[in-house]
């Protein structure tokens, strides 16, 4: 005899609920986009409308071995650039200090933006040794990234200057995409700023690029040198014509 008792239906959340789909490969996609538009919503209630992203490796710590007055450079730019931007008269937060949240150089931008008492975001990443976000970035502004590239769409999108410290692997990769997209016009061109003079030039020999034509001569001039923070400070002034505070 055929049986006609219907099968049992499974209750089951709707898609945006269920936590097993969301976590699926399927559902990458929808990832991605809550990796973008989350921060997204932050930065304009918080009312960010640029930043000056600070790169630099997680190991440089504050009074700590031989890299360790780049803590402190890093520090003192942050100051700068929020001193300046708190002497703006309509409370927009402009030039306001972001870096990738951890420790380190991470660290030290976002401290000496704190101790000016001015908001100042982290887009930290989960990594697999954990890179907690350090304490000086601002509880509304501290995001953690799966994707490294929504993280890098982040940085750039409002970034108005970029200054690198010396840093490992992590720090290379995001200062050659930054490169890439101001050579190949993918991004508004911005001061690209290297902190710390004889690490670049000992680590990378761009001359070379030019010398075997894989490079223009002219892309050399995207990259300033620097071993002062208030020279740092006075090269993005003068690419944007900004008065004194």
């Amino acid at each position: 005899m055929t049986n006609t008792t219907p099968p049992h239906s499974e209750r089951r959340p709707v898609a945006w609920l269920n936590d097993q789909f969301l976590a699926s490969s399927d559902a990458r996609a929808i990832r991605m986009l809550a990796e973008y538009l989350e921060p997204l919503s932050h930065f304009r209630r918080e009312r960010v409308r640029d930043t000056v992203v600070f790169f630099g490796s997680a190991r440089i710590h504050d009074g700590q071995g031989p890299l360790a007055r780049y803590y402190d450079d890093a520090r003192t730019l942050a100051r700068l650039l929020t001193e300046w931007s708190q002497s703006l008269p309509d409370g927009t937060h402009q030039f306001v200090v972001c870096s990738g949240g951890g420790p380190g150089i991470m660290e030290a931008a976002n401290r000496g933006a704190f101790e000016m008492g001015a908001p100042t975001p982290g887009l930290n990443i989960t990594l697999p040794h954990e890179q907690r976000a350090n304490p000086y970035v601002t509880p509304s502004l501290s995001f953690k990234f799966h994707y490294f590239a929504i993280r890098k769409m982040h940085f750039m999108m409002r970034a108005k200057a970029l200054v690198a410290f010396p840093g490992g692997f992590g720090t290379l990769d995001e200062l050659f995409e930054v490169i890439t997209l101001v050579q190949t016009q993918k991004a508004k061109p911005v001061p690209i700023i290297l902190f710390g003079k004889d690490y670049w030039k000992r680590l990378i020999n761009l001359d070379v690029l030019v010398e075997d034509g894989t490079i223009s001569p002219k892309d050399l001039d995207l990259i300033q040198y620097t071993d002062d923070p208030e020279e740092a400070w006075q090269m993005i002034r003068k690419f944007y014509d900004l008065p004194e505070a």
